[in-house]
């Protein structure tokens, strides 16, 4: 069973589930008695404990301050004649969008093992881990088309082919993604808004970011969108979702077809 734990993380408030103001798991308070109805069931064994306190999380003292109390919690229900062989620590191991110079993936990942690792080491269990993110996030790419450049008194705009339904993190958690030009860097630069076609202010890439001058028509990466990419898209706008190719060395492979007018119109009947 999933175990809220009280315990703070370090990320946007909305990605962020161990805290008992959240809608998550059953309050640790409470479990045991959770615990001792369910083992009353004899269609279920009650042999592990989960826990998930977020996502994008980049320091590790909140895992192990979560995982200090779910060893406590397993102590208590072995104490109580529970088999507990399990423990899953979750995921929410977070990856450096911004690609920080002196960021050094490998030290974070080696001192997120070690601090999930060294409360429950005494257990004997089975230890399981999702860190999907840190694994798929810099996976994806979106690529997007400049359609035109547009000013506003001083205020620069790239409209891009790309909008929120394709990529939803920046509108929904004002979150940051690199943005690299395809043709290659120029000299000069300029502060612009990378923003989409939908009718919504919120409809944006970037905002104020500095970037190498672009020409309409230029194709532009918006990096690491593997992660709560195209599972957050949407037909918002009565727009067709992206095609997606799956790139392996020097292979490509269309995976998902570019949708049509027909498919947004099937659903209707």
């Amino acid at each position: 069973m999933r175990v809220n734990p009280d315990v703070p993380a370090d990320t946007h408030p909305y990605i962020s589930t161990g805290l008992h103001r959240h809608k998550f798991g059953i309050p640790i308070g409470d479990a045991l008695r959770v615990y001792h109805e369910a083992a009353k069931i004899k269609h279920l064994k009650c042999c592990g404990v989960s826990v998930h306190i977020g996502s994008q999380i980049t320091d590790v003292q909140p895992f192990e301050a979560a995982m200090v109390r779910v060893a406590d919690f397993v102590r208590e229900l072995r104490g109580r004649g529970h088999q507990i062989k399990y423990v899953d620590a979750g995921g929410g191991l977070g990856i450096d969008y911004e690609r920080q110079a002196g960021c050094n993936f490998s030290e974070f990942a080696s001192a997120y093992a070690k601090a999930v690792v060294r409360p429950i080491r005494a257990l004997k269990v089975h230890l399981l881990l999702e860190p999907g993110r840190a694994i798929v996030g810099p996976a994806g790419i979106l690529l997007t088309k400049v359609l035109y450049r547009k000013k506003n008194d001083g205020k620069r705009f790239l409209i891009v082919d790309a909008a929120m339904n394709d990529l939803l993190r920046p509108a929904l958690y004002n979150a940051y993604h690199r943005i690299l030009p395809i043709q290659g860097l120029r000299e000069q630069t300029e502060k612009v808004d990378v923003v989409g076609p939908v009718c919504e202010t919120g409809d944006f890439m970037a905002r104020d970011r500095e970037l190498p001058i672009a020409s309409e028509g230029d194709l532009l990466a918006i990096m690491d969108v593997g992660a709560y990419g195209m599972v957050l898209a949407s037909n918002y706008n009565s727009r067709l979702r992206a095609a997606e190719v799956l790139v392996d060395g020097k292979s490509a492979k269309p995976i998902r077809r570019r949708e049509t007018i027909a498919d947004l119109l099937r659903a209707g009947g």
